[in-house]
């Protein structure tokens, strides 16, 4: 009640700041969400595509289990794969002629699906980044709501300056608020982000050892 009154005492400055906060608060957490999902999903389907890879006989056996693992960041990868070595033994021929062109297809689609699974975390960066400023905005104007009040009003009465000195202070909480979640997220994705990655990286080299030994 305490915070809701304080907030109620604020100007139109102090609660225009204080929307922006919690709109960049609400999109943030939503954020989080979706792209926690975003990677619980790939881990998920990657493991079981990890699996079938390792013990399928066949490339085309992998390309048919695909279907149901669409999530994975490693599908992509098989799929850009497996289309450039389709592509290079359409003639009839039995060997790939370019492991080079199978490799670049690869980290193509690497990129891709990097590009895919961190969609939106900047946002999170750009919420650490902004809000505390933000925040820092209405603290300075809440003071100098404060001083001003002090000025008319020729007295130094904490009655007099604790509007002002209250929408400061709730303003630096607020954005501080929206700032440190976001940050936090910010660095847990982007550490999931580069364990993906390696993932990719490992998935390419035993996709490169596999075509060379059935391929060439």
């Amino acid at each position: 009640m305490q915070l809701w009154t304080a907030f109620l005492h604020t100007g139109v400055v102090g609660k225009s700041v204080l929307a922006i906060l919690l709109l960049f608060s609400v999109l943030s957490w939503a954020t989080m969400i979706v792209v926690a999902q975003r990677f619980r999903r790939s881990d998920a389907a990657s493991r079981r595509f990890t699996s079938v890879f390792r013990k399928a006989k066949r490339l085309a056996d992998v390309q048919a289990a695909t279907k149901e693992l669409v999530h994975s960041s490693l599908v992509g990868l098989f799929k850009a794969g497996y289309a450039e070595i389709e592509a290079q033994i359409a003639h009839g021929d039995t060997k790939v002629r370019s492991l080079d062109s199978v490799e670049r297809s690869l980290i193509r689609a690497t990129r891709i699906e990097s590009a895919r699974l961190q969609r939106f975390v900047p946002f999170l960066a750009t919420t650490a980044a902004a809000t505390p400023f933000i925040g820092l905005f209405g603290t300075v104007w809440g003071i100098m709501e404060a001083f001003t009040t002090m000025g008319s009003m020729a007295t130094t009465s904490i009655t007099a300056v604790a509007p002002g000195i209250s929408e400061a202070l709730i303003n630096t909480a607020a954005g501080l608020f929206a700032a440190v979640p976001a940050l936090l997220a910010y660095n847990h994705f982007v550490q999931r982000l580069r364990q993906a990655r390696g993932q990719m990286e490992d998935f390419t080299l035993e996709f490169l050892n596999l075509t060379e030994r059935n391929f060439t």
